[in-house]
């Protein structure tokens, strides 16, 4: 290799080896941008050795960062975060819970089988990891612990189905990616629905399959409530508002009417208005959505800015081209160099996190995909489920921490790891039938935007 290139390899191996010291990322990027543009100046100047790299080629990072702050698809990430959280305040998950409750809770496994459903909702509407789990958590842990689940088998089905809200649209993840490969939001929107219904149908199997063969671990219980027609009203009642929201949302977006900016401008607005239908907003609850709006967005920018100056320098130093002559040079057809990508990101799923993975990773294996003939929409989906289980998987696992923040008193780090297990193992088969079966990804995308015949 050429010493720039020497210079990259050490560059993105600081960059792994900092992440684990604490400091905030965005700070670490930024800083290891500078620090190597240092270094290569100096080796240039010093020792006669060309680097292409110097402060006129890193003061770019100006440029790039003015059209990130211009960029108008980014406008729709405060905006489904703003959702999210005001949903997340409106009530609307606890009606949900109590009825689906009453509805489902005679079936063996219907307590589990409940809070999926509200997770696939709360995935659609919502999109932010952290408010998803700790919000299952609260309604429908304790219920299951007191309805005699095992406590592995609650905890891992409230982990797995709380990050669906990263996979399925909106997702502020596909948001980003778009972002990152220019590519359309609203493909990935659309190719990412039937991965993110996929996943969940697995695990909706999984629960009944687990509740049949082994009884205790999800019992029924003994006088369940009849069901009514009075008792079926009240759940749609409880699920039209949500749904509504999901397709004014979605809908906008998949049938041509408005931008995903535009539709995530519908989305506040709907979610607002959820919660004052439910006499749930008031000026402290608007304040505080408000203010962690601002903190997350300011949050994932910060990263962005961090991460801009990072690929700048990268790139300069010979990185992305190191990265394609790499993979193009293993041993294995196309098929086996796009599955080294993925056991490489599911990889680093286990000590980084998506947002790091998905603004310096995607960006220098996408090209390499391309180059083999993939399509890229079907690939970044499916770079997609694979960072879905960065969630789960430890040491870094956010949603199991997320999780036993707020868990009642008995439930460890070590249970809620072996309830994750079969959930990962379930992510790994999904990702597999996308895998072997593209049309799951491809075949709406290139239906919704298919001429008339």
């Amino acid at each position: 290799m050429a010493p720039n290139e020497w210079l990259a390899v050490a560059m993105f191996a600081a960059f792994i080896t900092l992440i684990f010291t604490g400091f905030p990322v965005a700070w670490v990027l930024g800083g290891l941008a500078v620090l190597f543009t240092a270094f290569a100046i100096i080796l240039e100047v010093d020792f006669a050795l060309t680097m292409d790299v110097d402060w006129a080629y890193t003061s770019l990072t100006v440029d790039r960062i003015w059209d990130l702050m211009t960029n108008w698809v980014l406008v729709a990430l405060p905006m489904f975060i703003y959702m999210g959280l005001m949903l997340d305040r409106s009530g609307m998950a606890d009606a949900l819970m109590r009825n689906l409750v009453r509805l489902l809770g005679g079936v063996r496994g219907g307590l589990a089988l409940t809070v999926t459903l509200i997770g696939l909702l709360l995935a659609a509407s919502t999109g932010i990891i952290g408010a998803s789990v700790v919000l299952l958590a609260l309604l429908g842990l304790p219920v299951m612990l007191r309805a005699g689940y095992n406590p592995a088998f609650a905890s891992g089905t409230v982990c797995a189905v709380g990050t669906l809200g990263i996979l399925l649209p909106p997702s502020i993840m596909l948001v980003l990616m778009a972002d990152r490969l220019a590519i359309s939001v609203g493909d990935l929107f659309l190719g990412a629905l039937f991965p993110g219904l996929l996943l969940g149908g697995l695990y909706i199997a999984f629960i009944l399959l687990f509740a049949f063969f082994k009884p205790s671990a999800a019992p029924a219980p003994a006088d369940p409530e009849p069901i009514s027609l009075g008792l079926i009203g009240a759940v749609a009642l409880a699920v039209v508002p949500p749904a509504g929201l999901i397709l004014a949302v979605l809908g906008s977006i998949f049938f041509g009417l408005a931008t995903p900016t535009e539709a995530a401008g519908v989305g506040a607005a709907g979610a607002t208005l959820l919660a004052l239908l439910n006499r749930r907003l008031s000026g402290r609850v608007l304040g505080e959505v408000l203010e962690q709006t601002s903190r997350t967005t300011a949050f994932i920018f910060a990263i962005f800015l961090g991460a801009t100056a990072f690929s700048l320098v990268l790139r300069g130093l010979g990185g992305d081209e190191l990265m394609a002559r790499a993979l193009l040079g293993l041993p294995f057809e196309p098929v086996g160099i796009v599955l080294c990508i993925l056991l490489l990101t599911f990889i680093l799923g286990f000590f980084l996190d998506w947002i790091e993975i998905t603004l310096i990773v995607l960006p220098l294996v996408a090209p390499v995909v391309v180059a083999l003939g993939f399509d890229l929409v079907w690939f970044t989906v499916l770079f997609a489920v694979c960072l879905q289980t960065s969630f789960l998987t430890p040491p870094v696992g956010f949603a199991i921490f997320y999780l036993k923040g707020v868990a009642p008193a008995g439930i460890d780090v070590a249970t809620i790891y072996r309830g994750v297990i079969p959930f990962i193992g379930l992510q790994i088969l999904g990702g597999a039938l996308i895998f072997y079966w593209p049309e799951i990804v491809t075949w709406l995308p290139a239906r919704a935007y298919a001429p008339p015949a």
